[in-house]
């Protein structure tokens, strides 16, 4: 897959198989909208195509609305879409003057002069161009004048990606990772930077990796501990223009992550610290993606912090057991 961080580096194609949206998640419902991209693609001899944009269009229209979470920052979402078996990726700023083009400037400008669209494969509901007017009725409209054919997504696949992204939020923020992981089909994952603690987890015997995640409208899941893997990197992964590939990975291993406020200390601020098993080595200033597999326990305050290093064991044994035992199946 070749990515492309604006409209302009991108050069039309004679046959352009194109999809349009955000894509967060890159869930089973989306995945099922790129399998019709891809099949389509073979079927006619074009290459797939999926224009999204970063920032997500509405911290533009609304950016006094703080309410955006989002599954996947930039660079999972382009780990995932490559696995897709895409063939570019387009991912172009999102600006005012992007969002005023006229239905038929849009079409224009950007399907026909910028990508070289013959076939755009996109959902009844999809709208675009100033105030958002422009709809599928437009692309219909304007395919016999620019040579292009429309392929409606069908509206229960449309419906089918609303319901994962809720049920995959919904379930997040109660921390339900098994039914969040389904509807991903892949784990939920977590990418951000070590930085250095007040070393409490030390002082009792379990050291953590404070992490600080790095897109700021990321959800995160409820509090809690939770079994996780976890890859970590010498850099920030970044997502440049030209073929995808993966950041190098340092070392893989497994981990007890926890969120919360650590309230058996007092704590006030949300923590997301994860504690890898069967490691010892200095991870300040790295990256680390951690990967969400089961969750182990709510947060809680105890009396005392050796009834919290008591309680860390038993976390840590069942972690142990739950790995020991994904490895059989």
């Amino acid at each position: 897959m070749k990515i492309y961080r604006s409209l302009e580096e991108f050069e039309p194609l004679k046959n352009a198989i194109v999809t349009i949206g955000t894509f967060d998640g890159v869930h089973i419902g989306h995945q099922k909208i790129l399998k019709q991209l891809v099949d389509c693609a073979k079927e006619t001899g074009g290459e797939t195509v999926l224009l999204t944009f970063f920032p997500h269009p509405r911290l533009i229209i609304n950016p006094s609305d703080d309410s955006l979470r989002l599954i996947n920052d930039i660079e999972e979402k382009a780990h995932q879409l490559a696995l897709c078996g895409l063939d570019h990726l387009i991912i172009t700023p999102f600006t005012r003057d992007f969002s005023n083009m006229s239905p038929e400037e849009y079409i224009r400008n950007v399907l026909i002069e910028k990508l070289g669209t013959k076939t755009i494969i996109i959902g009844y509901d999809h709208h675009f161009g100033k105030d958002r007017k422009g709809s599928i009725k437009d692309l219909v409209h304007f395919s016999h004048i620019f040579d292009f054919q429309v392929q409606e997504i069908a509206k229960q696949d449309i419906e089918d990606v609303a319901v994962s992204s809720t049920r995959i939020r919904e379930a997040l923020i109660k921390g339900d990772i098994d039914i969040a992981n389904r509807y991903l089909g892949y784990p939920f994952e977590l990418t951000g930077t070590v930085e250095k603690g007040d070393q409490i987890g030390r002082q009792i015997g379990f050291p953590t990796a404070n992490l600080n995640v790095h897109e700021s409208h990321k959800l995160i899941p409820a509090y809690g501990i939770y079994a996780v893997e976890v890859d970590i990197y010498p850099h920030v992964p970044h997502v440049v223009s030209g073929d995808f590939q993966e950041t190098e990975i340092l070392k893989r291993g497994i981990g007890m992550c926890y969120i919360g406020t650590r309230p058996t200390v007092d704590g006030m601020n949300r923590k997301i610290e994860v504690n890898l098993l069967d490691f010892d080595e200095d991870l300040y200033s790295r990256t680390v993606r951690i990967r969400f597999k089961k969750f182990i326990r709510e947060d809680e305050r105890f009396d005392s912090l050796q009834a919290l290093q008591h309680q860390i064991k038993e976390d840590e044994l069942k972690i142990r057991a739950y790995f020991k035992e994904e490895q059989k199946s």
